[in-house]
C-alpha cells in the first residue's frame, strides 16, 4: 500500500465515521437512527479549524483532544435530541424546557419497567457515552495527524472552501439543505440560548395575550334544582388522530357507541367540537393552562409568566359564583406552589386523593378508581353534607398517557374501588406482567382509550347528588409514534349534558351532535374558554321563564312541586 493510499484510508475513514455522528436521521417512528450520506456543516467547519490549528500549533495535545471530544459528543447528542423529537413529540426539541422535565420522563419510564432493567439501561448508557467520547478522541488524532503535512497551505485553502460551501448550502428550517449538507446543528443552540435568554432577562419577553374578561354569570347552569356541577376533565393524550386516522377510528367504534348509548339512556345529550392545543405528544400543563385561563400558552415561557401574573381563572370565576372549586390530580407527585395561581379550593394530589390500592406503574392510581375516589369524597349524595355548594372539578386523567402501560382493569363494582381491595393482587400481576410496547404503542393506546370511554359511561350510569355537566377535553395529540407524521395539533371536546341556552349557544359557535368532531375547528384551545365563558351566561330562552318579568320564578314553582330536571 503506497503512503498516499494509507493517508487517504485514514483521513477518509476518520472523517467518514465523525461525519455519520453529526449527520443520521430518525427511524421513524421510535427512538432508532440510520446513516444518512450527507456532510455536516459544523465538521466542515471544524475541519477547517483544525487544519489552520495544526499549520500553527502542530498536533494538539491530549487534553486538548479531550476537550474537542466533549464538545463533538455534545453536538451528537443535540443533534439526536433535534431528529428524534418530532418523531416522538410531533414538535422540534425544545432543549431547555424539555430538560426541565427530562428527570419527570424518567420517572415515568423507570415506573413501567422492573428494577434491575432501569440499573442496567443508566449503566449501558454511562458506559456507551464513555466509549463514545473515547473512540471520537482517536477519530480526531487521526484526524489532526493526517493533517500534519509539511505544506499545508493547499489543505488550508481547501478547508476555507469547504466552509465556504457549507455556508452557501445551508437553508434555515429544512430538513435536509440544497446539495448535500445536513441540517446544521448550531442553529438549534443558537435558538435555545435566545430562548433561555428570554426567561432569564424579563426585558425580553413580550408579555401575555388578552385574558377573556370573566365577567359573566352562569345562569345556563341553573337548573330546577339548582346550579348544577360542572366537571372538566383533561383526557390526557386523548387527540384527533383517533377519530381522523380511519384505522384508529374503527377500532374506537364499538367504545364510543356504548358510550353514547350510555349516555342517551341517562337523557344527556353529547356535543362535539375540535380545537388547536399548544402542544403536541406532552406538556399537558401547557394545554391545562391555555383552557383554564383563556391565554395562547403555546410557547413555555408564556406559561411560566402566567403563573406568576393575577389573571383571573375558570376556577376562580365559578368560586365567584358561589362553587366549591376542586384539582383531582391523580398525576401531580410533587408540591405544586405555583399551582395557587388557579385558585383551587381543594387540590387533592396523588397523595391526597386517598387511594388505597396497588401501583400501576408510575401513574399509579388509575382513572377509574380516581374517578369512584371523586364521586365518593366531592360528588355524591353523603359528601353533600357538610357542605351543599355545587362543584367546578378539574380532573386531568393519567391512564393514557405513554407509555400506556401498565393498564389497570376495568371494575364492574364501582365501590371496590374505593378501597384497599381495589384491585386483586392477581389483576394487579397480570396488569404489570403485560408487555411494554414502546416501538409499536398503537395497540395499548387503543386499548387506554377504550378504557377510558368505558369509566366515562360507568360514571354517567351512576346517581348523581345534583344535575351535572361533563366536559372533556383532549389535552394533546399522542406522540408520534402513535400519531403518525405531520398529525395537526388539533383535539377532541365532548360536552354531554348541556340543555337550553347553554346547548344552543354551543351549537352556534360550531359544536355538533354526537361523539364525532366536525372537521372545522373552533381556532385555539384558548379560544374555548371565551365559547363557553360565553355559553354559560346564555340567557334563558322565553319559553323557559314565567314571564319576561319574572325570568327564574318557574325553578322555584318546581321545587316547591318536587318535579325533576
Amino acid at each position: 500500500m503506497t503512503p498516499g493510499l494509507a493517508w487517504l484510508l485514514r483521513f477518509g475513514g476518520a472523517f467518514a465515521l465523525l461525519n455519520a455522528l453529526l449527520t443520521f436521521e430518525n427511524r421513524w417512528p421510535g427512538l432508532g437512527v440510520h446513516a444518512m450520506p450527507r456532510l455536516s456543516f459544523e465538521l466542515c467547519l471544524g475541519l477547517a479549524a483544525l487544519l489552520a490549528w495544526v499549520a500553527w500549533r502542530g498536533v494538539p495535545g491530549r487534553r486538548a483532544l479531550t476537550l474537542l471530544a466533549l464538545g463533538f459528543v455534545a453536538l451528537v447528542l443535540v443533534r439526536y435530541a433535534n431528529v428524534t423529537a418530532p418523531a416522538l413529540l410531533g414538535r422540534p426539541v425544545n432543549l431547555y424546557w424539555d430538560g426541565r422535565h427530562a428527570l419527570e420522563l424518567l420517572r415515568v419510564a423507570a415506573g413501567s419497567v422492573p428494577a434491575w432493567q432501569v440499573v442496567a439501561a443508566a449503566a449501558a448508557l454511562l458506559l456507551g457515552g464513555a466509549l463514545l467520547v473515547l473512540a471520537v478522541r482517536a477519530l480526531l488524532a487521526v484526524l489532526a495527524q493526517a493533517l500534519q503535512a509539511p505544506r499545508p497551505r493547499p489543505w488550508l485553502l481547501a478547508g476555507v472552501a469547504a466552509l465556504s460551501a457549507s455556508f452557501a448550502a445551508y437553508v434555515p428550517g429544512e430538513r435536509d439543505t440544497r446539495w448535500f449538507f445536513s441540517l446544521p446543528v448550531t442553529p438549534t443552540l443558537w435558538q435555545q440560548a435566545g430562548l433561555l435568554a428570554r426567561v432569564v432577562l424579563p426585558t425580553q419577553h413580550d408579555g401575555l395575550g388578552e385574558s377573556p374578561a370573566f365577567d359573566g354569570g352562569l345562569q345556563a347552569l341553573a337548573t330546577p334544582q339548582g346550579p348544577g356541577d360542572v366537571l372538566l376533565v383533561f383526557a390526557e393524550s386523548y387527540g384527533m388522530v383517533a377519530f381522523d386516522r380511519p384505522d384508529q377510528a374503527a377500532a374506537l367504534a364499538g367504545a364510543r357507541a356504548a358510550f353514547e348509548a350510555t349516555a342517551r339512556a341517562q337523557g344527556l345529550e353529547v356535543l362535539s367540537a375540535r380545537v388547536g392545543s399548544p402542544t403536541f405528544g406532552g406538556a399537558s400543563w401547557l394545554a391545562h393552562a391555555a383552557l383554564l385561563a383563556g391565554v395562547d400558552t403555546h410557547d413555555p415561557a408564556d406559561h411560566d409568566l402566567l403563573l406568576t401574573s393575577d389573571r383571573p381563572t375558570l376556577v376562580r370565576h365559578f368560586a365567584n359564583h358561589g362553587y366549591r372549586t376542586v384539582g383531582w390530580m391523580p398525576g401531580l407527585k410533587r408540591p405544586w406552589p405555583e399551582g395557587r395561581f388557579y385558585g383551587f379550593e381543594r387540590l387533592a394530589d396523588d397523595a391526597g386523593i386517598g387511594y388505597q390500592g396497588p401501583d400501576f406503574g408510575y401513574w399509579r392510581i388509575p382513572d377509574q378508581a380516581a374517578m369512584a375516589l371523586l364521586r365518593a369524597q366531592e360528588l355524591d349524595v353523603p359528601a353533600r353534607a357538610d357542605d351543599a355548594r355545587p362543584r367546578f372539578v378539574v380532573f386531568p386523567t393519567t391512564s393514557t398517557h405513554a407509555p400506556f402501560h401498565p393498564l389497570a382493569p376495568f371494575v364492574d363494582e364501582v365501590q371496590r374501588l374505593t378501597g384497599p381491595q381495589a384491585y386483586s393482587a392477581d389483576e394487579a400481576a397480570r396488569a404489570l406482567a403485560a408487555p411494554l410496547a414502546l416501538r409499536d404503542p398503537l395497540a395499548p393506546y387503543l386499548d387506554s382509550l377504550r378504557g377510558q370511554y368505558a369509566w366515562l359511561a360507568q360514571h354517567l350510569r351512576q346517581p348523581r347528588a345534583a344535575p351535572q355537566l361533563l366536559i372533556v377535553v383532549g389535552d394533546h395529540q399522542p406522540p408520534g409514534a402513535v400519531s403518525g407524521r405531520g398529525a395537526p395539533w388539533e383535539v377532541p371536546v365532548h360536552v354531554v349534558g348541556a340543555r337550553g341556552a347553554l346547548r344552543q349557544h354551543l351549537i352556534d359557535e360550531g359544536f355538533v351532535p354526537g361523539l364525532t368532531p366536525p372537521a372545522q375547528s373552533l381556532g385555539p384551545l384558548h379560544r374555548l374558554t371565551r365559547v363557553l365563558l360565553d355559553a354559560f351566561d346564555a340567557p334563558q330562552p322565553p319559553d323557559d321563564a314565567d314571564s319576561p318579568g319574572e325570568p327564574g320564578m318557574h325553578v322555584a314553582r318546581r321545587r316547591a312541586l318536587g318535579q325533576g330536571t
